[in-house]
């Protein structure tokens, strides 16, 4: 068993993950500016990025 990510682990990882899919959707729907959108996209992807390697433990 060792190596392996408990359950709940695996379930925060994909609700991270749906969580950071539809943010991203969202922006995108936003009637905002081309360059604005890129930076707030670029800022969710490293927040979801930090909190996967949160549950897996990196830090």
């Amino acid at each position: 068993m060792e190596g392996r990510l408990p359950m709940n682990a695996l379930i925060s990882i994909l609700i991270t993950f749906l969580v950071v899919v539809l943010v991203l959707y969202l922006i995108d729907r936003l009637p905002i500016d081309g360059q604005v959108r890129n930076i707030v996209r670029i800022i969710v992807i490293i927040i979801g990025i930090l909190s996967l390697l949160k549950y897996l433990a990196v830090f």
